[in-house]
């Protein structure tokens, strides 16, 4: 006999059993408020939808959506039916958009009105796509040559009002793509078991309760939100909060309009709140207690406790494949700079290059391997190999460097290989490169990261043109406007007559980053380029 645990370690059954346990004020998503029943209900009319498309068991549904109330049910309502949903950065276009869409198989693919027609210029590639589902009324729906195109408001009563699926907590909920830092973004298959545990023990972490109200404007294309906002809440009985985006000027007055309890915030947005003006929205705070993010300096967490009488919650750290690996419960602080203990459902560990257990204090590679069943990831979608060389030796080899203290307080150092993080978003440098490259002057090209002012990295573009040919930094920047998203957009570029290379002719990246922003760089800073977040 399964206990009440066990029982709950769907999605599915999260949803029902918050159903159950009374009709209540749930999730306000945009501005839209919804029940437990209501939830329910919507995610059955979306199953319904979806299931008239003829959306079975396993297949994928890939989702490019604003967060919406519609972005969480289309989610819940594939995991309802057995499908498997697979959430796409909504500033994906281009190549970065088609990899994902066709290395997923995806069947359907539901979409922003104003985003289809990226979706439409890849269509090409797409061989297993069969219905495109339109949110919105922007336009007139495209052809899309072997696909159908529907409007999902006029789904939403094509199939019977509520449909499910036999699930198990095994059977995959999601296809969540990595950055893909050194190659193309591969994806994570999370199952059922995985999220809702992984949102149990974020919850825990961030002293979520019944009482709790959160607030995030962090995107539900990220696993951050979902775990956090929507698992987490439907498992602890309190209320979340997700805003539309980030908005430093609405920041304060959403906070005190939803009476949030619980803030989660990621990158740029911490220093952001914090470097903000002072305001009377910001005075009226009576409600938010807590911000979990990351990353916060010794000065923000300074400058949060001392100003805004908030405490920063910042000791996780943890990966799309696993989390959280380390945590600290919000009412034990760590030593400065660490982001807590080995999480009780992993054993962690730093090594050297060859997997060996090094001393405390010394600086290797992060691996782990889960105490119980679901704690990670499946493994990478199509990906065997790349599955088997990630898990050697029986460990999950993360990629990041760390160190183990005396006292088994872990502290991340960095990416083993080209880590670029830039606005709150990991990016893939190969798929970057890959971009630029199109460009006919390039001959050559090194994406990597330069320090920013706000905590993260801003990106360099340091390349090679070809012989005879013209081309300014300005037009470079100008030309990758619409072929990468806004977030990749380079702040530097540099232009050189060859790129550092070892012997066997890699570039060599740590120099270029050690070198960042030289004589040379031009800064877009500097001209009138306006980067639109879309």
């Amino acid at each position: 006999m399964r206990d009440g645990s066990q029982d709950r370690s769907t999605v599915g059954e999260l949803l029902r059993s918050a159903a159950a346990g009374g009709d209540r004020l749930l999730f306000d998503v945009a501005g839209e408020p919804v029940t437990s029943a209501g939830a329910l209900e919507g995610a059955g009319s979306m199953a319904g939808a979806l299931a008239a498309l003829g959306v079975r068991p396993g297949d994928r549904v890939a989702t490019l959506l604003d967060n919406s109330l519609d972005a969480v049910l289309v989610w819940l309502g594939a995991n309802l039916l057995g499908a498997i949903e697979v959430p796409v950065n909504t500033a994906f276009r281009g190549e970065f958009l088609r990899h994902q869409l066709a290395d997923a198989g995806a069947a359907v693919v539901v979409t922003e009105a104003a985003l289809v027609g990226r979706v439409s210029e890849v269509a090409a590639g797409l061989v297993d796509l069969r219905h495109l589902v339109l949110r919105g009324d922007e336009g007139e729906p495209p052809v899309v040559p072997g696909a159908s195109v529907h409007r999902l408001a006029d789904l939403a009563g094509a199939g019977p009002p509520s449909v499910s699926a036999a699930v198990s907590p095994s059977d995959l909920a999601m296809l969540v793509y990595t950055s893909g830092t050194t190659g193309p973004s591969k994806g994570c298959m999370l199952s059922h078991r995985y999220v809702v545990e992984a949102g149990r023990r974020l919850a825990h972490v961030l002293g979520m309760g019944a009482d709790s109200v959160l607030y995030t404007p962090n995107p539900l294309f990220h696993v951050n939100a979902k775990f956090i906002a929507v698992i987490g809440t439907l498992i602890t009985g309190g209320r979340a909060a997700i805003d539309t985006r980030f908005s430093v000027s609405r920041f304060w007055g959403e906070v005190n309009r939803t009476e949030a309890t619980i803030a989660s915030l990621i990158g740029a947005m911490i220093p952001l709140v914090a470097q903000a003006p002072e305001s009377a929205e910001e005075r009226a705070n009576r409600t938010l207690r807590f911000v979990f993010g990351a990353p916060f300096t010794p000065a923000l967490i300074d400058t949060y406790r001392d100003r805004f009488g908030i405490r920063c919650l910042y000791s996780v750290y943890g990966l799309t494949e696993a989390a959280p690996l380390t945590s600290l419960p919000p009412d034990e602080e760590g030593p400065p700079g660490s982001a807590g203990r080995a999480d009780p459902a992993f054993e962690v560990r730093v090594v050297d290059d060859d997997d060996r257990e090094i001393s405390a204090g010394e600086v290797g590679e992060v691996v782990a391997r889960p105490r119980q069943p679901g704690a990670m990831f499946d493994g990478y979608w199509g990906r065997p190999t790349d599955t088997v060389a990630a898990t050697r030796n029986l460990w999950f080899h993360t990629g990041d460097l760390g160190r183990i203290d005396d006292d088994g307080y872990f502290f991340f150092v960095d990416r083993k290989k080209d880590y670029l993080r830039c606005r709150g978003e990991n990016i893939s440098s190969f798929e970057l490169e890959r971009a630029f490259m199109a460009h006919p002057a390039v001959a050559e090209v090194a994406v990597h990261a330069v320090p920013s002012a706000l905590g993260e990295d801003d990106l360099k573009v340091t390349a090679v043109l070809r012989a005879g040919v013209g081309l300014t930094e300005d037009e470079l920047v100008r030309w990758c406007l619409d072929k990468v998203p806004y977030f990749a957009v380079p702040r530097y570029v540099e232009f050189r007559p060859e790129l550092p290379k070892n012997p066997v002719q890699r570039v060599l990246k740590y120099q270029l980053r050690a070198e960042g922003v030289t004589p040379s760089t031009w800064d877009r800073q500097g001209s009138d380029i306006v980067v639109a977040r879309r």
